[in-house]
């Protein structure tokens, strides 16, 4: 094998001020100064770079520098080196006080003033939501009102914030209209981490770069197309959050619709964010909707109860601290969705998430269609395999190709074979969470991989039938699956009756 490639290089990100809002929470420590030291180290930070954080404890600079870089030793990927710390921490405010209270915005205007002047950041600012999202529209809000947010004297100024982005249809739309009122849509960055990994960034290489699979990437030659984003871990601390959210809210919306929209999407008349996030907006808005007896019939939803996992006994998740005794919120979703174009007419695309699983796996799996078997009559049809294009994204990144092949020997046998790519074996990437690049791309201002308006209420718009059959329903249909399992047999039934079956996620 050839010596491995090394990553691309890039320029540095403008010079800025990084304001991170919940700047005491576990995101800002475990994941976003991670993804700042890691951009530091690749030489991709300016030096005129500096954070300022902004809670509601009262905490001096020192000791909030020293709770990130505590954070940052905590949660870091590999080594850690002490200069690189003592540079991107080298420049650190805070600023305490709720995102609703006008004098937090004050303080934070003079911290800005002070701190863009010593630092010479030329008043770009990234404004970091990692709060709660009833935090999102208030903070937007003050932003907006006292003028910290308005884009001047050639200097940019940006917000980030995280899903879930609304709770349904009506609370998606209200906070965007909300946020429009006072933002470009050009400003708001609405980032899901999942599109940070590179797998997921080469589902459109691979698509549009490549005469072979093109051509292919149709209702003609695909059978169907399984998405799974599967944990193992049960809710733990998450309970209440969980308990009022549940896991199509939590993960259909975005985590799985974002990866559903680059599978489907038309190629884009250019590679650019308005183009990109058109055709997937344009393909989530082409999901069929269904009345409510369609959705419980292409639904499956289920809660984990107690098994012995390993060396673990896990409880019944009703059973779980701050869940209700006799919640309905499920654990486990699997719906079966139908896009009405031309490309996908008839293929169905069956999405699949739960907690307390068998094991940890994200992949988008797509079947081809059987080869006639006229010449192959001696070979039983349930020998052939089936001809399957993964895109795995966790635990590892790779892409494989399942395809039959002659076995060794006079007589005709065959046999399913597969072929793997290994992002490790070809290139030598340093180690990432996903939000190295899309902090990056903020900073650069490349909006390709964030999600815009339209295409959250597009998301929207296509899971609402299936709560409001689900509210219509009450707990008649909650199905249950032992924690440790694959999942439920109903969601095997969703697939069986269609003469399907789900990949295995062990």
């Amino acid at each position: 094998m050839n010596a491995k490639r090394p990553a691309t290089t890039a320029a540095q990100a403008d010079p800025c001020c990084f304001v991170i809002f919940g700047a005491s929470g576990d995101l800002a420590h475990r994941l976003l100064v991670p993804a700042l030291y890691n951009l530091a180290a690749r030489g991709l930070l300016p030096e005129a770079f500096a954070i300022i954080g902004v809670a509601r404890g009262e905490k001096s600079e020192e000791s909030f520098r020293a709770d990130l870089e505590n954070g940052l030793r905590r949660f870091a990927l590999g080594a850690i080196d002490s200069e690189i710390v003592r540079r991107l921490l080298g420049s650190v405010g805070y600023v305490a006080g709720g995102a609703d209270d006008p004098a937090t915005y004050s303080k934070l205007g003079e911290a800005l003033k002070r701190i863009e002047h010593a630092r010479e950041t030329r008043g770009n600012r990234l404004f970091y939501l990692a709060t709660p999202p009833s935090a999102f529209a208030p903070i937007g809000r003050r932003l907006g009102e006292t003028g910290l947010a308005r884009e001047e004297n050639g200097a940019w100024r940006r917000l980030i914030i995280e899903k879930p982005f609304g709770t349904d249809l009506a609370s998606a739309q209200a906070l965007n209209r909300e946020l429009l009122e006072l933002l470009q849509e050009r400003q708001i960055y609405r980032i899901d981490h999942y599109l940070g990994k590179e797998t997921v960034q080469n589902i459109m290489v691979l698509r549009f770069a490549n005469g072979l699979f093109e051509p292919i990437w149709n209702r003609h030659h695909i059978d169907h197309v399984q998405i799974t984003v599967a944990e193992s871990l049960t809710v733990g601390s998450r309970a209440r959050f969980y308990d009022e959210t549940g896991a199509l809210r939590d993960m259909v919306p975005n985590h799985l619709f974002q990866l559903l929209s680059l599978v489907a999407m038309e190629p884009p008349s250019r590679f650019e964010a308005h183009a990109v996030r058109l055709e997937k907006a344009q393909a989530l808005d082409a999901i069929h909707l269904p009345n409510d007896g369609t959705a419980l019939n292409d639904s499956v939803r289920a809660q984990y109860v107690a098994a012995r996992v390993g060396d673990n006994e896990i409880e019944d998740y009703r059973k779980t601290k701050d869940v209700r005794p006799d919640s309905t919120t499920e654990t486990y979703v699997a719906l079966k969705l139908m896009i009405d174009n031309w490309r996908w007419a008839g293929v169905p695309f069956y999405l699949r998430t739960g907690k307390a699983l068998k094991s940890r796996r994200t992949e988008v799996a797509i079947e081809f269609k059987q080869a006639p078997f006229a010449m192959f009559r001696d070979t039983p049809v349930d020998r052939l395999a089936q001809n399957f294009l993964v895109m795995s994204i966790q635990p590892n990144e790779c892409i494989g190709l399942q395809f039959n092949a002659k076995v060794p020997g006079p007589a005709i046998a065959i046999s399913g074979v597969h072929m793997t790519f290994k992002y490790q074996d070809y290139f030598d990437a340093a180690p990432s969470s996903g939000y190295e690049t899309l902090i990056y791309d903020c900073m650069i201002g490349d909006a390709i991989l964030f999600q815009r308006a339209d295409g959250i209420e597009a998301g929207w718009r296509a899971v609402q039938p299936f709560l409001d059959a689900w509210r219509n329903a009450g707990p008649r249909g909650l199905a249950v699956y032992k924690a440790g399992s694959e999942g439920p047999a109903e969601a095997d039934q969703l697939l069986a009756r269609d003469g399907r079956r789900w990949r295995s996620i062990a």
